[in-house]
């Protein structure tokens, strides 16, 4: 019988985010591994057929390309290495949609950088699109985008855009496969007393003190930046493991809890982090006020806010902004993540949701705020 992680957030996720480096996509630089690619195509194709959401955060662009141009170095001149992205991407996207369309599913290419998920409206647009995709029942298949970002192609090995990823979604799970069994206590290539790691709390620092430099001279995430990324991907509420990607039927195991590789267990339940940020929040755009039939559909029965249960709108705000919601006492009783700026909610407020694309040319949402977005205040 397999060794079972005493956490069941891998059996409990469901929806969840796997990321793949640079080492693993193309077989250590030899270029893309079909076979490979075709088999975590397949595991995350049974996933999804047993009620699961899953996102793809795949490396391997770069180094692609670089084997397309002929390249046995990784470049270092930017223009360079944005030029064996172009190249590489066109490989790497053909190559998903064909292994994905084999098994049953769609796929969609969405290159992000971290400045799309750092600025507010961006970030939600990005969201938006990515719970869509899911909701069509299509696979996401991220990747940074290498050609036109700068500092961002220097490290991480998208490590970090994984977290991000799980954070936008509000995954339950990111899973980080890697050509390491694990996290281990020291470097196993070179300290043979070196032990597996198989259960900690994401965010504890004796973990980054453990976590040695980049793992391969193809990709340039290395332990640490795992670490890194578990914490981040923590603070939203999503535990981590971090395991081998050639480990057989490694992403159903995991999914079945089977202990594989290192977990990493976020320590605030996912919806409490959520609300938590959003909670503590200091950099307040503005706010609504709202009617006594909207604080009873908020307060009382869980509700979104609607347009129509606005009456005023104060300070000037964009979307993805944070904003209060009062009373007409002027009492603070949530805030939240606006789907309109102030200027349009100007335009909305005390009208049916039916109203908006006609008022406005579009439709972002139904809501002005999503209840999904919105905490009470005590």
């Amino acid at each position: 019988m397999n060794q079972k992680f005493s956490s069941t957030a891998l059996c409990d996720a469901r929806r969840i985010v796997v990321k793949v480096g640079s080492s693993l996509v193309t077989n250590e630089g030899r270029g893309l591994d079909a076979t490979a690619i075709g088999e975590w195509c397949r595991q995350l194709a049974q996933l999804m057929r047993s009620g699961r959401e899953v996102i793809m955060v795949s490396s391997g662009a770069i180094a692609e390309g670089m084997k397309r141009l002929g390249w046995s170095a990784r470049p270092v001149a930017i223009h360079e290495l944005q030029a064996a992205a172009a190249v590489g991407q066109m490989g790497l996207a053909q190559m998903y949609e064909t292994k994905f369309r084999a098994n049953g599913l769609g796929s969609a290419q969405v290159l992000l950088t971290h400045a799309d998920l750092a600025d507010r409206e961006r970030y939600l647009n990005a969201r938006s699109t990515l719970l869509t995709l899911l909701k069509l029942g299509i696979v996401p298949v991220i990747n940074e985008n290498d050609t036109v970002v700068t500092d961002e192609i220097k490290f991480g090995d998208n490590d970090t855009l994984g977290a991000l990823v799980a954070n936008l979604v509000e995954a339950d799970a990111l899973v980080i496969l890697t050509d390491q069994k694990g996290l281990f206590t020291a470097d196993p290539r070179k300290d043979p007393s070196a032990t597996l790691v198989r259960e900690a709390s994401a965010g504890d620092l004796a973990l980054e003190q453990m976590a040695g430099g980049a793992g391969s001279s193809i990709g340039r995430g290395g332990m640490l930046t795992k670490i890194l990324a578990a914490k981040r991907a923590a603070g939203s509420g999503a535990s981590t493991v971090i395991a081998w990607g050639r480990e057989v039927n490694a992403l159903i195991r995991l999914a079945d809890g089977d202990a594989i590789g290192t977990l990493l267990t976020a320590q605030t339940p996912k919806t409490q982090a959520r609300k938590q940020w959003m909670a503590d929040h200091l950099q307040l755009r503005g706010g609504v006020v709202i009617d006594a039939g909207a604080v009873v559909k908020l307060r009382d029965e869980g509700k979104s806010l609607l347009p129509i249960g606005i009456v005023e709108v104060d300070g000037d705000f964009s979307r993805g902004d944070v904003i209060a919601v009062r009373d007409q006492a002027g009492c603070e009783i949530a805030r939240g993540l606006s789907n309109y700026a102030s200027a349009e909610a100007r335009l909305i407020c005390k009208k049916p949701s039916a109203d908006i694309e006609r008022l406005l040319g579009y439709a972002a949402e139904p809501e002005m705020l999503h209840r999904d977005n919105l905490v009470l205040s005590r």
